[in-house]
């Protein structure tokens, strides 16, 4: 699905990137992902092997995209798809409910979700432009963006951030769509993840999860459950999609949820 495609990853290290560009070397493309932790990229490196590049850098960093694409275009001569992983919550730098967040907190988680999206595919837009072939670029967004679990999940910047990921790529996708570069927004619910380790440890969170994602069982999502999604809209069968948001939820943003 995705042979001869050179693909870079913002936050392919762990998690949902990192089972991501594992997906993408199985479907034949070649990678570089980037992670902000070095023993993290040592460990990634070691399963992606050959056919995967991992390089260190914080995605708010405004050089950090922009170097990869560059190791990609060294190394392959091409970019193909941008893939921005990169994000997560704000709660220990004092993102909350809205009464209580911190101006500190409201930046950082700000720069951490969104500041870096618009980062890295400023660097992918400007890579496609030059090279005058198209490509394509996914996001993370998040069912937090639009469909909010005021419980357990009030962290009100970050679904700021989310909610924006789907106006700016909507607005980035219409623009340059006549140059046939595609962006579009996957917008998963709670994936078990390091950034979930708070929601996956907590009996009262699970509870609600299994009535709130009740597909298959009632269940936390797992990484693999968003790759060949991904692998999709990497591929040119997303050739004729562009500025869609796709949520694989579990049924999130269609069910109540009961509360304990």
């Amino acid at each position: 699905m995705l042979h001869n495609k050179n693909i870079v990853i913002i936050g392919g290290t762990t998690g949902l990137g990192l089972s991501a560009a594992k997906a993408f070397l199985q479907q034949g493309a070649k990678v570089v992902a980037v992670g902000r932790h070095p023993e993290t990229a040592l460990l990634a490196q070691e399963e992606l092997g050959s056919s995967g590049l991992v390089l260190t850098g914080d995605a708010t960093n405004e050089d950090t995209a922009a170097q990869a694409i560059a190791l990609c275009l060294e190394k392959w001569g091409r970019l193909d798809g941008l893939y921005h992983v990169a994000g997560g919550s704000g709660r220990s730098m004092g993102d909350g409910p809205l009464h209580e967040i911190t101006l500190e907190g409201w930046q950082k988680t700000l720069d951490l979700n969104l500041t870096s999206v618009m980062l890295s595919n400023q660097a992918a837009i400007r890579a496609f432009r030059e090279a005058k072939q198209g490509g394509t670029i996914l996001n993370m967004g998040s069912v937090l963006g639009y469909s909010p679990a005021p419980r357990y999940f009030a962290t009100h910047t970050y679904a700021t951030a989310k909610a924006a990921i789907i106006g700016f790529s909507k607005s980035i996708a219409a623009y340059y769509a006549k140059e046939n570069i595609r962006v579009n927004v996957i917008a998963p619910a709670l994936v078990e993840t390091p950034m979930a380790q708070r929601a996956a440890k907590d009996d009262a969170i699970m509870g609600y999860i299994q009535t709130k994602q009740p597909l298959d069982g009632g269940r936390i999502g797992k990484p693999e459950d968003l790759d060949e999604a991904a692998c999709f809209f990497m591929s040119d069968s997303s050739r004729f999609t562009t500025g869609q948001v796709l949520a694989i939820d579990g049924g999130w943003s269609i069910s109540d949820g009961q509360l304990s």
